[in-house]
């Protein structure tokens, strides 16, 4: 259980390390490129040596990898919008709860069966994830409004996204990926999402848009080896659980919300009302009957 507990607690980590970036006022955007560099450094270092090379650039997964590294950049800056703007437990939810995406798919591509509970769950989940992302509108006139309507797109577009990153690298293991190339597939991803993020963000040093500042650098280093080592928790918690990956992922997912929204609480002081309450509880019982349904 060592693997779970360190999954748990390293993505939750990352989430939240978003509410002290904005604290010390570190470029979110900044901050993320400097951590995929930082990712693939890492991953470097655990494996031994650099495993990208001139045949692994021909290898069919490749550009699957690649794609992913746009969906890694991408995902993580809406994931930092997302709990900066709103809150922590909203882009945690909305991300983890991203799993209904790929239990369809499942069911379209590989012929998997989902009834019963597990279709109940699948359904409560949807709820879950729009209740617990609402947010009332502000009826004050003289308040100031501290987000636009377009940050209730955010929660939104991370729950499409991370659904549509989780199904990709399923359909990539199942399809092309070894155990022998599994880490360079991993790398592959990180270092194409650092190539990316560094061209815009060179674009935006010489625009002006953006200004270097050490401490951008520090919090990416800061961010990047937990993210590594959360997705190696993830892989060996996967490789040793006790249940069947379509329950181990919930469960991990479950820990997860529970995890960051209490520490959210705890650490930020966020404020969630009584119907976002509610979708964090009925969450982690539709992740349940996802998980378990088909034994009920």
């Amino acid at each position: 259980m060592i693997y779970l507990i360190g999954s748990i607690v390293l993505t939750s980590y990352l989430t939240l390390s978003f509410k002290v970036c904005e604290k010390y006022k570190v470029s979110i955007f900044q901050a993320i490129v400097f951590n995929y560099i930082t990712c693939v450094i890492t991953g470097s270092i655990v494996n031994g040596a650099f495993p990208i090379n001139a045949d692994v650039i021909h290898q069919t997964w490749f550009h699957w990898a690649m794609f992913m590294g746009i969906l890694f950049i991408s995902i993580f800056n809406i994931v930092g919008m997302t709990a900066q703007k709103i809150s922590v437990a909203v882009a945690s939810v909305a991300n983890k709860l991203s799993l209904i995406i790929p239990v369809v798919l499942s069911i379209y591509l590989y012929h998997e069966t989902v009834k019963g509970w597990k279709l109940f769950g699948v359904i409560l989940a949807l709820i879950a994830v729009i209740l617990t992302c609402y947010q009332p509108i502000e009826s004050k006139p003289n308040k100031k409004k501290v987000r636009g309507n377009w940050s209730y797109l955010l929660p939104v577009a991370l729950f499409f996204g991370s659904g549509l990153l989780d199904s990709l690298i399923n359909h990539v293991q199942q399809t092309y990926i070894t155990a022998e190339n599994s880490n360079a597939y991993l790398i592959s991803g990180f270092l194409s999402a650092s190539i990316i993020g560094m061209l815009y963000l060179e674009y935006q040093y010489l625009i002006g848009m953006q200004v270097f500042s050490a401490k951008n650098v520090l919090a990416g280093i800061l961010i990047g080896i937990p993210n590594y080592f959360s997705i190696w928790c993830l892989v060996h918690f996967l490789k040793q659980s006790p249940w069947q990956s379509s329950a181990s992922i919930p469960v991990n997912n479950m820990g997860i919300v529970l995890f960051s929204s209490v520490v959210a609480w705890v650490l930020f002081k966020e404020r969630l009302s009584a119907i976002n309450w509610l979708g964090i509880i009925l969450s982690i019982v539709a992740i349940y009957f996802i998980a378990f349904g088909a034994n009920l």
